[in-house]
């Protein structure tokens, strides 16, 4: 029996159209089939290769984490040197892009993934505050656990209730719905880019206004760059365009270059409340593996010494060019490498995305807009492969 067969039989599926693709090599921005084909991943895995497939600083520090120890002990428990060095190199990040409360963000709790971080931002919103009201952004995603499913749109969590009650909608740059942020509410959870509705930009003045109406309620604000942190929108952390820093702020996918991690990070005096009352307030076993630790520090040390951020939106608007050229994208829209390219319907842009793997090029649609093409190709991504790009797109 064949490995698609065995995937079929024994392995649990999400839909019953899985794109079924099989690769036995990776590297740079290229996946490669059994045959030797090559793939230019132009999704980065859903922006999470940001320095390509197996970069050769993230492999290596892999091995040597390998070679010195793995699992030693529940998190937060023993001095372990690769958390300690990432904790310390992310709150560097954030140097200079303090809270509206005046804080700076100097505490990391790692997990294992995205929905995870948004699951520990959520208890400790709730902890915190003392309140239970959550406000979410309309089609927006932050995951698939209860709590986090819980923020998102009825198509996916109408099988699933009881989910987490109290949760409220509000429209992305609707400004009369700030209104609904009351002193009841214990925080606001936003993507600085929504994501799965299809790469919708938060204008500066509505994000400034909502920090604003947050901090005057008493309610903490929570920024989800599970997706745009990491360098993915054209600057480290997206809430750089902003000009300030969330009470709590999200990371994973691109945060592990490759390898499974997440993290929720806010000042220490609300990070503390998880410390006691009870005690525990937030435990896991793997959260801050160090093996991923050590990969996630070489993909910021690489990010931070090897991505030219001005070359990098120079590139983007290259690729937003190169689309607006085929003749059936209808505008391209996004930041930095988060793009998305608008087709008539899903018709369309189904044909195209499978036309687009058949010559070797990989994309893909988005959960809350199925009539755009997700573009979210590695940050180290060459001209000479957007040449390649320009080649399979115009073809």
């Amino acid at each position: 029996m064949d490995n698609r067969q065995l995937f079929l039989n024994n392995l649990a599926q999400t839909s019953d159209f899985p794109l079924a693709l099989e690769f036995t090599y990776a590297e740079g921005s290229f996946l490669f089939d059994k045959n030797h084909k090559a793939y230019l991943d132009l999704i980065s895995g859903i922006s999470v290769s940001n320095v390509g497939h197996r970069h050769p600083k993230v492999t290596q520090a892999i091995k040597n984490q390998v070679d010195s120890y793995l699992h030693q002990m529940v998190y937060g428990e023993y001095i372990q040197s690769p958390q300690i060095q990432l904790a310390s190199a992310l709150v560097k990040t954030l140097v200079g892009f303090d809270t509206l409360a005046g804080e700076k963000i100097d505490n990391v709790y790692f997990t294992n993934s995205g929905t995870e971080a948004v699951e520990g931002a959520l208890k400790l919103a709730k902890r915190y505050t003392k309140k239970t009201e959550i406000i979410a952004i309309k089609n927006s995603y932050h995951g698939s656990t209860h709590g986090a499913l819980s923020l998102g749109e009825e198509h996916f969590k109408r099988g699933f209730r009881p989910l987490l009650p109290g949760i409220k909608k509000i429209e992305r740059n609707n400004f009369s719905n700030l209104e609904l942020i009351t002193k009841n509410t214990a925080c606001v959870i936003i993507e600085p880019i929504g994501a799965e509705s299809g790469i919708i930009e938060t204008e500066l003045d509505f994000m400034q206004k909502l920090a604003k109406r947050c901090h005057e309620k008493g309610c903490l604000l929570i920024f989800d760059e599970i997706q745009t942190g990491f360098g993915r929108t054209g600057s480290f952390w997206t809430l750089e365009q902003f000009g300030f820093a969330p009470d709590i702020l999200l990371s994973a996918k691109g945060m592990g270059g490759g390898m499974p991690i997440g993290a929720f990070m806010a000042p220490k005096r609300i990070m503390s409340v998880l410390k006691d009352n009870p005690i525990l307030g937030h435990i896991t076993t793997f959260g801050g593996h160090p093996v991923s630790c050590a990969a996630s520090l070489a993909t910021l040390m690489v990010i931070q010494d090897e991505i030219n951020y001005e070359e990098l939106n120079l590139k983007s608007e290259r690729i937003k060019s190169i689309f607006l050229k085929h003749p059936l994208v209808k505008s391209v829209r996004g930041k930095g490498f988060m793009l998305a390219a608008e087709f008539e319907n899903f018709e369309i842009l189904k044909r195209t995305i499978d036309g687009f793997i058949e010559n070797g090029l990989i994309t893909d649609w988005f959960l809350y807009c199925d009539n755009a093409m997700r573009i979210s190709p590695p940050l180290n991504i060459s001209d000479k492969e957007l040449d390649l790009v320009e080649q399979i797109v115009l073809n």
